[in-house]
């Protein structure tokens, strides 16, 4: 599959110019989720320091998911979840894995702020066996991984978005649902470039959402409903369903 980068860019020593260079762009690319970033928004001083040995690939990393372009884009502007399962994408190379992980990092921004959030990927075990000082973080969806669970490889596949996406163009979340509901979708691969996920387009597409939420005429008794909905319309509805205090069971695509 050569739509999702599968072979790490590496910096090694002694430092040459054109292979730095070629690093340089790789942690925009992959940290920044694909923007075109202009002259007045690149990190000139932290290049430098990269450039000189100051830095190792990880610092830099490290500098650029604290700097005001992501802060801007994926944490003042996104909802809390969404902005958490970019920061798994974009730092760890793949999609959260369950409830309890996505509820520990709210926890860590909440309780302990901005750089603790992007400092809790970056200084993690995983990320030191996966990537180390050297590598720039890239996305783990390619094939699956050895003792993950098949959920997970499906969920990484539909936070990427081909080679044109761009991951600041959505602001809500893409995944709490699935992983509230410990649900994985079905993954479509398109024959080239665009987006991977559910479908090719998934607001053409129509879903079943399962809810399950008290009658109104009888508090104590639980009922299930189904709701067929298009895909330009799932916000507004998980909204009403959450607004009416009904639990989300499931999302799966019907057409």
């Amino acid at each position: 599959m050569s739509m999702i980068l599968d072979a790490p860019l590496e910096l090694f020593s002694p430092v040459n110019v054109d292979e730095v260079g070629l690093i340089i762009r790789g942690v925009y690319k992959q940290v920044l989720g694909n923007p075109h970033v202009m002259d007045s928004e690149r990190l000139v001083s932290a290049e430098s320091k990269l450039c000189n040995g100051e830095l190792t690939v990880r610092e830099f990393v490290r500098a650029v998911a604290k700097s005001d372009f992501y802060r801007s884009r994926y944490f003042e502007s996104c909802a809390p979840y969404r902005f958490v399962e970019l920061n798994f994408k974009h730092l760890l190379g793949r999609a959260p894995q369950d409830q309890a992980e996505l509820s520990q990092h709210i926890r860590i921004c909440v309780e302990q702020g901005y750089d603790a959030e992007i400092d809790s990927y970056i200084d993690s075990d995983e990320y030191q066996q996966k990537f180390g000082d050297n590598i720039v973080p890239y996305y783990q969806g390619a094939k699956s991984q050895l003792g993950s669970k098949q959920v997970g490889y499906n969920r990484t596949l539909s936070l990427y978005q081909g080679y044109a996406g761009v991951d600041s163009a959505f602001t809500d979340s893409r995944l709490v649902d699935e992983v509230a509901g410990n649900s994985g979708g079905k993954i479509v691969l398109p024959s080239k470039g665009g987006r991977l996920g559910i479908s090719p387009d998934a607001t053409a597409k129509t879903f079943k959402i399962v809810v399950k939420g008290a009658k109104f005429d009888a508090p104590r008794r639980i009922s299930t409903s189904e709701y067929l909905v298009p895909g330009d319309r799932m916000t507004p509805q998980i909204q009403r369903i959450h607004r009416a205090g009904g639990k989300i069971v499931s999302i799966t695509e019907v057409a």
